[in-house]
């Protein structure tokens, strides 16, 4: 019997397999950096879903007495706002099929749409990034070095990067990645400061930079020489999907020439912690530039619990 693509790639075997190929493939969901969003699922209709929080609890201890009560306090409430994204794919193709024969065929479609999501999902983060620290509200968070005169003190190196994660206070031991362009890993490697280490028995080397993971990428911002990179506490970014159904992922052929056209439609949330979208995009779906836009964002957790820090630096040799 022969295999069609048509076969394969149907909604029951993406949500099964796909999705889960996507993320064993995004250095983000390996380090930890974007984790699900339990008990969250996406509404039929609208772009943004509520996501209430409880604040922290505030007030110093009060004194005992056998003649005055404790005073009860209660405990504030806010909501994250996060913006559903839809994105959509088409190929065509000509009997791909039977380009992995002796292989199975499933298994290598589907990981080929599955590394290009997993490039997509970070070039969407990367957008969200800029956007959420665009934000006025974001701005004890950021580390901008490069403007300064001495090649010490613009660029990545031990001193500035000790000096960006400070921007979290008692807070910072919470760091654990670091996303960087490859231009800066490159720089950091000249100078002996990545070691490079197998993790969980892979074949792949994974770059460490002073105990942090690194994640390579280079859709991160480069203007004028000043390079942004970010540093991350833990699972800062929410990731959902929505339901795959028959009208997300279709197929159609055509016997006569052999070529098989498939279209992939995806509905999901991909949200910063503590981050409010306010934004009111010209489409049904918010775009990347859209996403990448500061007044479209707004902080609604206190800085702390909001472990991410933009840091701006130069590559120059001291």
């Amino acid at each position: 019997m022969t295999v069609k693509i048509a076969d394969i790639l149907t909604p029951e075997n993406w949500n099964e397999y796909g999705v889960v190929r996507t993320s064993e493939l995004s250095a983000l969901w390996q380090a930890g950096i974007v984790a699900g969003m339990d008990g969250i699922s996406l509404p039929n209709g609208g772009g943004t879903i509520n996501l209430p929080f409880f604040g922290d609890l505030t007030g110093d201890a009060e004194l005992l007495s056998d003649s005055s009560p404790l005073t009860p306090e209660g405990i504030g409430t806010g909501k994250q706002i996060a913006a559903v994204l839809g994105r959509g794919k088409a190929w065509g193709v000509n009997d791909l099929a039977g380009v992995f024969a002796g292989a199975d065929p499933a298994e290598a479609i589907i990981s080929l749409i599955a590394f290009y999501w997993a490039r997509q999902m970070q070039a969407e983060l990367i957008a969200l990034l800029t956007g959420m620290f665009g934000a006025a509200s974001m701005a004890a968070l950021v580390s901008d070095v490069s403007a300064e005169a001495a090649a010490v003190d613009n660029s990545f190196n031990g001193d500035t990067f000790i000096d960006a994660t400070q921007l979290l206070g008692d807070a910072k031991g919470q760091v654990s990645a670091i996303a960087m362009h490859s231009a800066t890993e490159a720089y950091l490697a000249k100078a002996k400061l990545i070691d490079y280490e197998t993790i969980d028995g892979k074949s792949d080397r994974v770059p460490i930079y002073m105990g942090k993971r690194v994640i390579v990428d280079d859709g991160l911002p480069v203007s004028s020489g000043t390079y942004t990179s970010y540093i991350f506490g833990g699972a800062v970014v929410g990731h959902t999907e929505g339901t795959i159904g028959p009208e997300d992922l279709e197929n159609d052929r055509d016997i006569l020439q052999g070529d098989t056209v498939f279209a992939m439609r995806r509905r999901f949330l991909l949200h910063p912690k503590g981050m409010k979208w306010v934004g009111a995009p010209a489409g049904d779906f918010p775009s990347r530039a859209e996403l990448a836009v500061g007044t479209n964002w707004e902080r609604v957790f206190e800085t702390k619990q909001i472990p991410i820090i933009q840091f701006k630096h130069k590559l120059t040799a001291a």
